[in-house]
């Protein structure tokens, strides 16, 4: 298991919670922010009660992934676009939504996403930074309620750009206590 089984977003880097600094990198970029969790809801109320941020916790049994934690945000949500960030990547670029949206708008999809391009030329897809629309809600709950957990199966059922960030470093997530006291360290 992921982190021994602490509960990711609370464990601290440099003396804060690592959703403490998700949120202060998101707060300048969206005009509302939501907190998927569920559990500890209480401590992520007080996280985020200086960001106007409200938590909403999976509305599916048995915690079935990161797209459960969406399908809660795009129910949730009373904008037209859900920005998706996790919280143990807490260096990510400070214009993600920019990005996101410009690319969404220009090529006219229903989810934009990030890739990263290695300095080897490797590119990765970071799926849960994400900007989608709202109105997938629906289909996310039908591929979700058939069984299905793959993000990136049900973002191919959707128009989906991906949007290439040169710095990899900015999206590296944290998996482990580990790599969360080197990253202390570093």
């Amino acid at each position: 298991m992921r982190m021994g089984g602490v509960d990711k977003g609370l464990q601290l880097l440099r003396g804060e919670p690592l959703a403490s600094h998700v949120l202060k990198r998101l707060a300048p970029q969206t005009s509302k922010l939501l907190i998927s969790a569920n559990r500890h809801a209480d401590v992520y109320t007080a996280l985020g009660t200086p960001f106007g941020a409200n938590v909403v916790a999976d509305t599916l049994p048995g915690f079935p992934g990161p797209l459960a934690g969406l399908l809660a945000g795009l129910r949730c949500t009373t904008t037209e676009l859900l920005l998706s960030a996790p919280c143990d990547t807490p260096g990510f670029p400070a214009d993600l939504a920019a990005r996101l949206e410009e690319a969404l708008q220009a090529s006219h999809a229903d989810i934009a996403t990030v890739t990263t391009l290695g300095a080897d030329g490797n590119r990765s897809l970071h799926p849960v930074f994400a900007l989608l629309h709202t109105r997938l809600a629906d289909s996310l709950a039908a591929y979700l309620e058939a069984g299905e957990r793959k993000v990136r199966a049900w973002y191919e059922r959707h128009t989906t750009v991906e949007v290439v960030f040169t710095d990899e470093r900015a999206f590296y997530n944290i998996n482990s206590l580990q790599e969360l006291a080197d990253l202390e360290r570093s």
